[in-house]
């Protein structure tokens, strides 16, 4: 997930779940594999209030908990047995209190319990240091990949750059980028005893020869870049041996893949409201046709799996009584996802002005914090819990003074990285 100034939320893309819409036909002799891809799920355990805009109107549906995903998951492994796998694209952890107050480690049960098959470190994997990443990474039931992080100290690679999953005699190759831009976009003691390298030429050539040397059928890129970078490492020469880039870190809702120069780029949002979708046919080692959806996680529809839902609930218990506290009401919505303003912010910086005495105040949350919504005529709590999706960091609020033109130069540049389809 991004931090910057202002929101960009892509729920342009949000209004309602589209129909799969299938290309090519399967013939006797060919496999369906179906990839579910995870992504930016930022610790978020539990059901939540989730944006959607419906003929042009906000509207707030419950959606998400990883006991619903587990449900939701388990019914597309039994529908295609053996050839169905799950991935995550990483910001698995930072995002919420319970991560916080237990760097993460409170979400290593459930998530085991999802029985991912490939995973891959998010821009904030590193929010509790080096070594608090590689152990929560290497405790999910399987071996994450990235291809461009490396111990500083010997440029090793920190975990398997690739994998390969063979169904059936389909040979499935991965590759895990994140992205390098980290040291520079967050606290950059956060990477201490880190590299991180840049998608370049050097990139295409190891795509290419793991392609070859290991007959691949079909390559997925795993990036947590952001939507822009994705679809420009799509139309890249990079990419020229490359089917699908499943990406994250920008919350898109891609309802259905964006087809570029070299290959096909997802994205699933954010918090486990949705789960990706993409079923392939594949015949005599060639895709010859695939169909991908969002599916709504939709607590109605995927009742909750009673083992998942008391791991939850055992995570989070030495920090609910805590995190539980109603800190106030508010009897109208507080989201975020909007592009320029938002309620949540314009609520965070009128407390921080207030607080401070400020004439300006600045908040950089982007897409962190599910809505907080009333219901049935009632004001809605804010708890503890809120305030921490809000703003994930316990970081010192700092003040100072600035001249107009460099924080007017500043804002066009945040508004350039926010609009522009090639930001700084």
């Amino acid at each position: 997930m991004s931090a910057a100034a202002l929101a960009l939320g892509g729920v342009a893309n949000a209004a309602s779940a589209s129909d799969a819409e299938p290309t090519g036909a399967q013939s006797e002799d060919s496999v369906e594999v179906t990839i579910l891809q995870l992504a930016d799920l930022h610790g978020q355990m539990d059901p939540h209030q989730d944006l959607f805009l419906e003929d042009g109107e906000i509207v707030f549906r419950e959606r998400g908990g990883l006991a619903h995903i587990k449900t939701l998951v388990e019914q597309e492994r039994a529908a295609n047995p053996g050839r169905t796998l799950l991935i995550d694209a990483g910001d698995l952890y930072q995002g919420d209190g319970y991560s916080a107050m237990s760097k993460g480690e409170a979400l290593i049960g459930p998530l085991r319990h999802l029985k991912y098959d490939v995973i891959v470190p998010g821009n904030w994997a590193v929010v509790y240091g080096k070594d608090q990443m590689i152990r929560l990474e290497n405790n999910l039931g399987t071996t994450p990949i990235v291809e461009n992080i490396y111990h500083a100290d010997t440029f090793e690679p920190i975990y398997e750059q690739t994998m390969i999953r063979e169904i059936e005699g389909v040979r499935l190759g991965f590759l895990g980028l994140d992205d390098p831009d980290v040291p520079r976009r967050q606290n950059p003691a956060m990477s201490d005893g880190l590299v991180f390298s840049e998608v370049d030429g050097r990139l295409k050539n190891k795509i290419d020869e793991f392609v070859a040397a290991n007959d691949i059928d079909v390559m997925f890129l795993i990036t947590h870049l952001g939507v822009f970078k994705q679809i420009a490492i799509a139309d890249s020469p990079v990419s020229e041996h490359v089917d699908y880039v499943l990406g994250s870190d920008t919350h898109e809702r891609i309802r259905q893949p964006l087809q570029r120069r070299h290959a096909k780029v997802t994205e699933p949002g954010a918090f486990g409201t949705f789960v990706g979708k993409l079923t392939l046919t594949i015949s005599d080692g060639e895709v010859v046709g695939d169909s991908y959806e969002l599916l709504d996680v939709d607590p109605d529809k995927y009742p909750a799996d009673p083992q998942m839902a008391a791991l939850i609930e055992q995570a989070k218990a030495p920090h609910r009584e805590e995190l539980e506290r109603v800190m106030g009401y508010t009897s109208t919505p507080i989201y975020r996802y909007l592009t320029v303003e938002t309620p949540m912010d314009n609520m965070i910086t009128d407390a921080f002005r207030w607080k401070t005495g400020t004439q300006i105040a600045l908040s950089n949350g982007f897409r962190y914090g599910n809505p907080v919504v009333p219901q049935n005529g009632r004001p809605a709590p804010i708890t503890m819990a809120n305030l921490w999706n809000w703003m994930p960091l316990n970081t010192k609020l700092k003040t100072g003074k600035v001249k107009g033109e460099v924080l007017h130069q500043w804002l066009e540049n945040e508004v350039n990285n926010a609009f522009s389809p090639k930001p700084a």
